[in-house]
C-alpha cells in the first residue's frame, strides 16, 4: 500500500497523463472546465512538424543528427534516434518537436521505473527504442506512465524518504529523496504535456 503522502501526487500524475493522452489520441479532451472538446488522433505530420528552423527532433539514423546536435540517442540498432548533445547543451536551447518531447517523456518514465527496486536497474538510453511514428510514440508514453505508476503505488513512507530509491542515471535522481523525484516527474509530464498541446494547437491553426 502506498504512503498517504503520495495521494495528491498520484492524483496529479493520473490527471496529467490522462489529459495528455486525451490531447494526443482523442476522441475528446477536457481542458478542466467540464466541457469536452473533440480532438482527432495526432498524425505523423504533426509528430514531426518543425515550426522553426533548427529544431531538435526524432530522425532516421541514416539521416544523422540535426542542427547543433552531435548524436541520436536511443537503441543503436533502432531505425530512429532523438537529437542530443553532451553537457553543456547548446545555448540557447534548440526548439524541440512533439516527437522529441513525447519520446523524452516516455523514455524518462520507462527508465525511471526500471531504476527502482521494481525494475532491473540496468536500462540505459542505448536500450530504449525511439518511436518513429505518432501512434507508436503515444503507446510508448502510455506504457512508460503505467510502469512509473506501478512504482508509485508500491512506495511506502520509507521509500519516499530514501535517497537514491530511483537511480535513473540521466539527472540528479540518485542524489535526491524519492518524494522529490515523484514531484519532479509530475512537473515534467505537466509542462511537456502543455507544450505538446500548444504545438498541436499551432499546427491546427497553421492548416486552418
Amino acid at each position: 500500500m502506498h504512503s498517504p503522502r503520495l495521494v495528491p501526487l498520484l492524483e496529479q500524475f493520473d490527471f496529467a497523463c490522462e489529459r495528455l493522452t486525451g490531447r494526443l489520441a482523442g476522441p475528446v479532451v477536457d481542458s478542466g472546465d467540464g466541457a469536452p472538446t473533440a480532438v482527432g488522433p495526432m498524425t505523423d505530420e504533426e509528430y514531426f512538424w518543425e515550426p522553426v528552423p533548427g529544431c531538435w527532433s526524432v530522425r532516421r539514423r541514416s539521416a544523422g543528427p540535426g542542427a547543433r546536435a552531435t548524436a541520436l540517442s536511443g537503441h543503436p540498432a533502432g531505425e530512429w534516434g532523438r537529437d542530443s548533445a553532451p553537457y553543456p547543451h547548446p545555448s540557447p536551447p534548440p526548439f524541440t518537436t512533439i516527437a522529441w518531447r513525447l519520446t523524452h517523456l516516455a523514455e524518462m518514465l520507462t527508465l525511471g521505473a526500471d531504476h527502482t527496486p521494481s525494475g532491473s536497474r540496468t536500462l540505459t538510453r542505448d536500450d530504449y527504442r525511439v518511436s518513429g511514428d505518432a501512434a507508436t510514440a503515444v503507446a510508448a508514453f502510455e506504457q512508460g506512465a503505467a510502469a512509473w505508476r506501478q512504482v508509485l503505488v508500491k512506495a511506502d513512507d520509507a521509500a519516499l524518504d530514501t535517497v537514491g530509491y530511483c537511480g535513473y542515471p540521466h539527472g540528479s535522481h540518485p542524489e535526491e529523496l524519492f518524494v522529490d523525484i515523484v514531484w519532479w516527474v509530475n512537473q515534467e509530464v505537466l509542462h511537456h504535456g502543455a507544450e505538446i498541446a500548444l504545438l498541436r494547437d499551432l499546427f491546427r491553426a497553421r492548416r486552418d
